[in-house]
């Protein structure tokens, strides 16, 4: 592929980053930030009862936490994080993972079948979905803020990471390994195989890393924790449909042109090439 038309569909991933970052951005604010409201709420209660425990019985005052807690001032306030701060986050996001797939389409396109440019941008949505996000969350739940332990962030975070590179190896493995076996055992079947092998092994790496036991704190709401790890999945379902949808389109437009342009007959005494 030409590098002006790598350049060209790069920023048209980017720009469908930024679109599909609007949506994902919609979803997070209608649906996953009441439950991080309702999060910081169990958060706040449970501090204000360690802060203020009950009269001791024969002094009749709080016990030492009550004195030395106090309210710490917000650096950014919550109405802002929920606004410009997630809609910021998400955008930036969104179009950093945009021109990274829109490169990985531009090396998929006609190495992984005879696929049009709409039905690869599709597949390499979902295949970025399933390795980069989907496969990690599995393991590694998303967990609202202020829930989980901070002494174990760093350690949480590391291990999160470490399984989206697994993943996304995982998976790059997996398509080699059904390209190579396409012309034995028929495209299909090759990528059954691919695909069950990527689930085997996907399901020793989930058995032998270690888990998150001490992501959320005892006494959290069940409820509330689920319904902001299905807002978490929507988002990044969102995000990722709709880039499949936007830039097959953007990149099926790129590259009739480049072939029409290609294709065109030379002027009457243009030299020619060669």
């Amino acid at each position: 592929m030409h590098a002006s038309t790598v350049r060209s569909l790069l920023v048209r991933g980017m720009l469908t980053g930024l679109i599909a970052g609007l949506l994902a951005f919609t979803v997070a604010y209608v649906v996953g930030e009441p439950p991080v409201n309702g999060a910081i709420a169990v958060e706040e209660a449970q501090a204000a009862q360690e802060a203020h425990p009950a009269p001791d019985a024969h002094t009749g005052h709080g016990g030492t936490a009550s004195a030395a807690a106090e309210e710490e001032e917000e650096a950014v306030s919550r109405p802002v994080q929920s606004t410009f701060g997630l809609a910021t986050g998400v955008l930036v996001y969104g179009v950093a993972l945009g021109g990274i797939a829109a490169l990985a389409f531009s090396f998929a396109l006609g190495r992984i079948g005879r696929f049009s440019p709409r039905a690869t941008a599709a597949l390499t949505a979902a295949a970025a979905f399933t390795t980069v996000y989907l496969v990690p969350f599995l393991k590694y739940p998303a967990t609202p803020p202020a829930v989980g332990n901070p002494d174990t962030i760093g350690k949480r975070t590391t291990l999160f990471f470490l399984m989206i590179l697994l993943s996304v190896l995982l998976g790059l493995a997996a398509v080699i390994a059904g390209r190579r076996l396409a012309p034995r055992l028929g495209n299909w079947n090759a990528t059954l195989v691919a695909a069950a092998g990527f689930l085997v092994v996907t399901g020793v790496a989930f058995a032998l890393l270690p888990a998150n036991d001490d992501a959320v704190k005892a006494g959290f709401p069940a409820a509330l924790l689920w319904e902001f790890r299905l807002a978490s999945l929507a988002v990044q379902a969102v995000l990722w449909a709709a880039f499949g949808v936007v830039f097959g389109v953007l990149a099926q437009k790129v590259l009739a042109d480049r072939t029409s342009t290609a294709d065109a007959p030379a002027p009457v005494g243009a030299p020619i090439p060669g």
